[in-house]
């Protein structure tokens, strides 16, 4: 396989441009972080600098290390700024239609060569290579967040993914530190996702029925299994509306129950977790 030397991110939210900034740290990549929104791209450039050099008060990295990682990334507002790369990851927020969009522009512009990779946490590829004519190029990519703590990358493969294109990810992803796990077929959620909504689900549903309260499941959770989180402030923490509407989709593709209705009644509420302040737990006071 012949190394390349520029990954494009497409998305500059949190979790693109954590994985642009993760690149940038084993510097054997140049970076280019494409988002249409000006401002998104400050913003991220705004956050990845309060990371490195928080880095560097910690002793985590050195002033010239910080400095050369910031330097790597190079924002971009068009997606012709995907030219010469030889892997794009496409990390737009998580609505098929939205990726889609995204995805047909990657057909018309990435090198024929790169790798095509999403990193959504439950779309299947095979809805995004289909977008494209090169599905055997496409793969999914589902990086952690935060990405520069947690180091697991799940590397899905499509009914069309050649071996080539999984080899060069897993590849990918050890040269940035992080650790792959392969899935050799593609399942709604993948592996840790579907664990996750197993036991959400189950949470949600001690809860609907009066059970327990969401304070004490997250406690007996924590102390009983040893999880760092609880469920709900695991849901709160990703956010509510990311879950509800992931179940949704599981349940339009899979068939079965769609979301709880506790949960579905705290989205149309707004109360989504951690950035409204409210979900299970009160933020507000804290």
């Amino acid at each position: 396989m012949a190394p390349f030397e520029k990954l494009a991110v497409v998305g500059a939210g949190t979790m693109g441009s954590q994985i642009a900034l993760q690149t940038a740290y084993s510097g054997l990549y140049e970076i280019a972080l494409i988002d249409s929104s000006p401002e998104q791209l400050l913003k991220a450039r705004e956050q990845n600098e309060k990371l490195v050099w928080r880095g560097v008060e910690k002793g985590r990295l050195t002033a010239d290390r910080a400095q050369s990682a910031l330097d790597r990334i190079q924002p971009a507002t068009d997606l012709e700024a995907v030219s010469g790369a030889g892997m794009v990851i496409e990390a737009v927020f998580e609505d098929l239609g939205a990726k889609q969009s995204v995805w047909r522009q990657l057909n018309l512009h990435a090198p024929r060569e790169a790798v095509l990779a999403s990193n959504s946490s439950t779309i299947a590829i095979s809805r995004l290579a289909e977008q494209t004519d090169r599905p055997e190029k496409c793969c999914n990519m589902h990086f952690f967040h935060p990405v520069t703590v947690m180091e697991l990358c799940e590397v899905v493969r499509g009914p069309s993914t050649a071996d080539e294109t999984v080899d060069r990810a897993v590849e990918f992803v050890r040269s940035i530190g992080r650790v792959p796990v392969v899935m050799n077929k593609e399942i709604h959620g993948f592996i840790v996702n579907r664990i996750l909504f197993a036991a959400a689900e189950e949470a949600l549903h001690l809860l609907e029925e009066g059970y327990a309260s969401a304070e004490d499941i997250d406690v007996a959770v924590k102390k009983g299994l040893n999880w760092p989180m609880g469920p709900f402030e695991l849901l709160d923490f990703s956010g509510l509306d990311i879950f509800y509407g992931a179940l949704e989709d599981r349940r339009k593709l899979e068939g079965g129950p769609g979301a709880p209705n506790v949960l579905k009644e705290m989205v149309e509420r707004g109360e989504l977790g951690r950035k409204t302040g409210r979900g299970f737990h009160d933020y507000a006071r804290r």
